[in-house]
């Protein structure tokens, strides 16, 4: 069975314990991807947006397991940690996924290339503590623009090590005002 483990943010450059095999394909799907999520240490960082922004490709790579949910599982523990079962916050295909949109993009890549299943992350978008907020693009300018210290950093080395064929309006409108150039060799 091919399960494949979809990425766009710091999965790629830090899987941790996430056994996947290989490099990252630069052929996955086409998806609504933006930096519109307020993490921990003030990042802002890539997750999925409704339908209506544009789409840019992800990055894939096949993962080390004998199940769709030994996948979700292992997933989860990567991106969710302190939940209780991780693997709630890991969307998958076929037949989990919550967001129809994109399950179906999903869905079309993966019968092209015979992939059998497909996992991903799916945090919401956040900000100020309430999920599904998401700033304009200047909003998020502004906010970045005006942390300090370590927090900073954090959230800078966040957007200058995601993959830079996730090029978003965001991410060109942070390259422009903040000066903040990707270094992520995928």
């Amino acid at each position: 069975m091919l399960i494949a483990c979809l990425g766009w943010g710091s999965l790629v450059w830090d899987p941790r314990e996430l056994c996947v095999r290989g490099d990252w394909f630069k052929d996955g799907p086409f998806l609504p991807i933006e930096f519109a999520r307020q993490s921990s240490g003030g990042r802002i960082t890539l997750v999925l947006v409704p339908a209506g922004f544009p789409l840019v490709r992800a990055l894939w790579k096949p993962i080390s397991v004998e199940n769709l949910l030994s996948a979700r599982k292992m997933l989860g523990k990567r991106e969710c940690p302190d939940l209780a079962k991780p693997e709630t916050c890991v969307d998958y295909w076929p037949h989990g996924s919550q967001n129809r949109y994109v399950a179906r993009r999903v869905g079309q890549w993966a019968r092209a290339l015979q992939i059998d299943a497909v996992v991903w992350t799916n945090l919401p978008p956040r900000f100020g503590g309430k999920d599904k907020t998401i700033l304009s693009v200047g909003e998020v300018v502004t906010y970045l623009g005006g942390l300090r210290g370590e927090n900073r950093r954090r959230a800078k080395r966040y957007i200058q090590m995601a993959p830079k064929q996730i090029d978003t309006d965001y991410r060109r409108a942070i390259e422009s005002k903040l000066k903040w150039r990707p270094l992520s060799l995928v």
